[in-house]
């Protein structure tokens, strides 16, 4: 029991063992930021359809996170990436024919917000930043320029996954380590930080994510030492939800492969 109270066995409702995920797959975590120093990095291995993350770390530099991330893959893998990647539909209409000084028909909410994110906020009561009007459109500046590099690296398309089939390549989603908390109903806030009370929350997080997921006491250490470390893991949890099909889908298939969309579990019931 965490210490609001909330129940830890919320944490992966659906056996890992379901049909619907890979046998043997790769689930790539990335916490991305603009500061190398800063992301965050997770390596889970499914193996007869039993999950066991095998590595996290910090990253230091950009060619070496490039070089870590690529010594990873070994098809089929996810990438699952806690960044926007892409934007506002509304954002890229009305700014193409915009001259300075002339007004918008549109109002800002509808330009600065993704369909993914008002559906969040309704589904959860959680808001992603607006990648159309806040700094997290340089984390995902960041996040698409590695994919980028990834390609070239690995030569290879790694495209969005936008359904659960099993994966047979390189694929990448879009997730959101809080959502994924808040779909779980467990604290969603307060873990980020240095503060001893962050610390605590994200030691009480591990203990619910390892009911779920192998874990080994490096990783353990990591993810309470560090909130780029935990929502690593955090993005490993959501690529399993993607998987096992547990993740809900965008209804508008074709404006969700133009903004991109958050790969989040449902509630529990």
């Amino acid at each position: 029991m965490l210490a609001n109270g909330v129940a830890e066995t919320h944490l992966l409702s659906s056996p890992v063992a379901e049909p619907s995920i890979p046998r043997e797959a790769r689930i790539i975590g990335i916490d991305c930021a603009t500061d190398a120093k800063k992301v965050g990095l997770a390596l889970c291995a499914i193996t007869d359809g039993r999950p066991e993350l095998r590595e996290v770390s910090i990253g230091k530099t950009w060619p070496a996170i490039d070089e870590q991330v690529a010594s990873w893959v070994s098809e089929p893998t996810l990438l699952a990436l806690d960044a926007p990647l892409g934007w506002p539909a509304l954002l890229g209409e009305s700014l193409k024919p915009h001259r300075a000084g002339a007004g918008f028909d549109q109002p800002p909410n509808a330009m600065f917000r993704r369909t993914t994110d008002d559906a969040l906020a309704q589904r959860l009561g959680k808001r992603p930043l607006d990648v159309g009007s806040d700094r997290i459109a340089r984390t995902a500046h960041v996040a698409l320029s590695f994919l980028e590099r990834l390609r070239k690296r690995l030569d290879a398309p790694i495209p969005l996954a936008w359904d659960p089939s099993p994966i047979e390549a390189v694929t990448a989603i879009e997730v959101y380590p809080a959502g994924t908390l808040a779909a779980r109903k467990l604290p969603h806030s307060g873990y980020k930080g240095s503060a001893d009370s962050a610390s605590s929350v994200r030691r009480e997080l591990t203990t619910a994510i390892a009911e779920q997921l192998s874990l080994d006491a490096h990783s353990e250490a990591e993810m309470t030492r560090t909130d780029h470390a935990l929502d690593a893991v955090l993005c490993v949890c959501a690529g399993l939800d993607f998987l096992a099909g547990d993740a809900v889908p965008p209804e508008d298939l074709s404006l969700a492969k133009r903004e991109g969309w958050i790969w989040v579990r449902s509630l529990p019931a």
